[in-house]
């Protein structure tokens, strides 16, 4: 198996999981939406192309391991919807009702909202591509992730990658596998045992390796719907332990 290997290393990243009202949470693995969308935008897609965007994250199978932890942050936002180009009555609404504050002159127009990061955070991941021949190949992904058409961020645009995002190719006979043999972050925590990502099926019976323990297997909903700007749909994943060679 062809993998390409990326090195995610930013102040602030930020992996979203379902935003419940006002409350950005985030999950400790990249969703496939955002991998997907990352690529994307390397390569130059524009969100209108969803149909560009919908077969690249069929194709996009990966793996994300956790060298460095870092710390969860909560950042503290308010927006003003008062001014004439924001709709009040379009904001995200908390049992039925528009959020409001008392006092001041932006009381009906202010919206408090609470967004988490992952600070000093260090994943390594691990991609290839269904139909490898089709384009984009995952030599031209390497190309785009070497050279973008447009600025990367890990999950929300301040979310800026602290060094090139593009850690090399390999061969491997899984994902996992690919994350047993790439090498580990200069900052990683220390050992033996990282916390690990990777896709499965419902029915799967992935025996552990030498170098590697299943701790879950569960779905997720982190298909996006492009054309219609949502999530739906699932996948399966595991999450598990990896103790890297290097």
């Amino acid at each position: 198996m062809d993998v390409l290997l990326l090195r995610f290393d930013a102040p602030l990243m930020s992996f979203g999981a379902p935003i419940i009202d006002n409350q950005g949470e985030i999950q400790p693995y990249p969703a496939l939406s955002m991998m997907t969308g990352l690529l994307g935008n390397a390569l130059g897609f524009d969100h209108s192309e969803f149909e560009r965007l919908e077969r690249l994250q069929e194709r996009l199978r990966y793996a994300s391991r956790q060298d460095r932890r870092g710390r969860q942050i909560e950042d503290y936002q308010t927006v003003d919807l008062s001014k004439p180009y924001m709709d009040d009555d379009r904001a995200w609404t908390t049992h039925g009702k528009i959020e409001s504050r008392s006092g001041g002159s932006a009381s009906d127009g202010t919206h408090i909202r609470h967004r988490d990061y992952w600070a000093d955070a260090v994943h390594t991941v691990a991609i290839t591509l269904n139909a490898p021949s089709e384009s984009p190949t995952l030599g031209e992904l390497t190309d785009a992730v070497r050279h973008p058409a447009r600025p990367l961020f890990l999950g929300r645009k301040p979310c800026l990658p602290a060094d090139s995002l593009l850690a090399g190719r390999m061969q491997a006979g899984t994902l996992p596998e690919a994350l047993v043999q790439a090498p580990l972050h200069a900052r990683a925590d220390d050992g033996p045992s990282y916390s690990a990502w990777w896709p499965s099926r419902p029915d799967a019976d992935d025996p552990p390796g030498n170098h590697l323990d299943v701790d879950l297997r569960e779905p997720v909903t982190d298909r996006r719907d492009w054309q219609n700007q949502i999530h739906a749909g699932e996948r399966w994943i595991v999450s598990g332990t990896v103790q890297p060679k290097t």
